[in-house]
């Protein structure tokens, strides 16, 4: 059950402005023609679009399209090849739809079309009665990615000790081998920044024939959305962020980290018999990760042929394990602070459990063996970049935070190895318009924390902001009122409540 809990779920240039080659004008101006039809008529379907029956992970299906359109892959690059962009589209239940609804998966690399037919499927079909919904794999994810992730020739020592400096060194080491290979590709490596990516977003509007879009972001998909209401604010007609992202906020602050731990103490005190068990788990953490410092746990991991190998678990480790746990509260960080306990009262008992949860691979490509690079989301973070002065406060509280720099990694570690692609201090300048905009943020959001977003959002002068008490970072899915509130923003423009109130987390083991 631990093993199952500690896996993961979800770990400057001026903006340009597009210039389109002919074959993608000639798809876009196909989709101008598209109109709405009246009721009874045969459904609207756009250029490059097919009827297919959508069937999610739980079984239920409903009727949509899949579709493509095509895009220039770096756009200040006159002959650039062109990328297929592929969505899935629900189409509207009612007779006068509103603007195209289209959803900005997270990650960035995660695919809209397969987050769809997950526990959001709800959503989408959901949205429906308000307009056209979309499913996007943006560029590199997903059914639009045509760049293999690269596994480079750098090995990561799997039985030997190694510190953070030495991992950022041949994780460096590792982009600039896997940098070259996709360019031996074909691959422009310029063309895969969140400008770029949102870009995208208006190419798909006019392949849509819509005046506007309304844009659905969580985590990165807001980052994204962000930008979008910066190039183009006047074709955008709402924006509904969950878990923001900021545009100075690809590198998150140990010191919010920090801040963090102290709400989840606070958690754990409205349960006394929690509260007996982790009196202190900032301090348990603290003693754990100096303990694994002094004296790694050597492990034996069984291998596909029967085979073992050696691994040497040390404190680079448990802080990894640590930040893919901390996203939502949840009993995945209760069974993450059982590990803790267990390492710090008896560290010889625990070795089978750590390596029954490294047995399955949870760490190979990424701290353990070659390094595996993913393309699409290690060129956006690296172009989105982060300004000096975040950058210098991040340098000042990462060498005393309990997980040091492992929450945001390869970021800051990699930041500006790919010469020309970072997007620079106007890209990370926060939006500041008048678009009618839903915030929707948890208070134990462990990944993109409360104060930051608040801070990220500040410049929207229409936001209407929704906070989801004791919700976490995929809080799109945590009640029924999120569904409602967003159908009433969608279709008005308001919401009529300011908060949404959640049980209270079940920590207990």
């Amino acid at each position: 059950m631990l093993l199952k809990c500690l896996k993961t779920s979800s770990l400057s240039r001026r903006p340009v402005r597009p210039v389109f080659v002919l074959a993608t004008t000639l798809l876009l101006l196909a989709g101008h023609s598209a109109q709405v039809l009246a009721a009874g008529a045969a459904p609207v379907r756009y250029a490059n679009e097919t009827a297919f029956r959508f069937t999610a992970g739980n079984g239920e299906s409903t009727d949509a399209y899949r579709g493509f359109f095509l895009v220039p892959e770096n756009r200040q690059r006159a002959g650039s090849r062109l990328l297929k962009l592929q969505y899935v589209r629900f189409p509207a239940t009612t007779k006068q739809p509103g603007a195209p609804i289209v959803y900005l998966s997270g990650g960035p690399g995660g695919s809209g079309i397969h987050t769809a037919k997950g526990p959001r499927f709800p959503l989408f079909t959901g949205l429906t009665a308000q307009a056209d919904v979309i499913a996007l794999d943006q560029r590199g994810t997903g059914l639009s990615a045509d760049i293999k992730p690269c596994q480079s020739s750098v090995l990561v020592p799997t039985h030997q000790r190694i510190n953070e400096p030495q991992f950022a060194a041949l994780y460096q080491q590792a982009a600039a081998e896997c940098q070259q290979r996709w360019q031996q590709q074909g691959v422009d490596l310029l063309g895969y920044t969140t400008v770029q990516n949102a870009l995208d977003l208006d190419a798909l509007r006019q392949h849509l024939g819509a005046d506007k879009l309304t844009l659905w972001g969580i985590s990165y998909g807001t980052h994204l959305a962000l930008a979008a209401s910066k190039l183009f604010p006047e074709r955008l007609d709402k924006l509904v962020l969950a878990s923001v992202e900021g545009l100075d906020q690809t590198v998150k602050l140990p010191a919010e980290t920090q801040l963090y731990f102290q709400r989840l103490q606070q958690l754990i005190a409205q349960n006394p018999a929690l509260l007996a068990r982790f009196p202190d788990i900032a301090g348990l953490m603290q003693q754990v990760l100096q303990q694994l410092e002094q004296t790694p746990l050597a492990l034996q991991l069984k291998q596909a042929d029967g085979s073992s190998r050696e691994f040497l678990f040390q404190r680079l480790h448990l802080q990894m394990l640590t930040s893919m746990s901390l996203a939502d509260p949840n009993q995945r960080m209760g069974r993450l602070l059982q590990l803790y306990q267990g390492l710090k009262a008896q560290p010889e008992a625990m070795k089978p459990v750590l390596e029954q949860i490294l047995g399955t691979g949870l760490l190979d490509g990424f701290m353990a063996g070659p390094i595996e690079l993913q393309p699409m989301s290690l060129l956006m973070d690296v172009a989105s970049g982060i300004s000096a002065p975040r950058l210098q406060q991040y340098q000042q509280q990462q060498s005393t935070a309990l997980l040091g720099g492992m929450l945001n990694f390869p970021m800051p570690q990699l930041n500006g190895t790919v010469p020309g692609l970072d997007l620079g201090d106007a890209f990370r300048q926060e939006a500041r318009h008048a678009i009618p905009t839903l915030v929707l943020s948890g208070t134990l959001d462990g990944r993109t924390y409360l104060a930051e977003q608040q801070q990220a959002v500040a410049g929207l002068s229409a936001r209407q902001q929704v906070t989801v008490r004791y919700g976490g970072h995929n809080l799109l899915e945590s009640s029924p009122q999120v569904l409602a509130l967003m159908q009433q923003f969608i279709s008005t423009g308001k919401v009529s409540q300011q908060q949404i109130d959640l049980p209270v987390p079940d920590l207990a083991l």
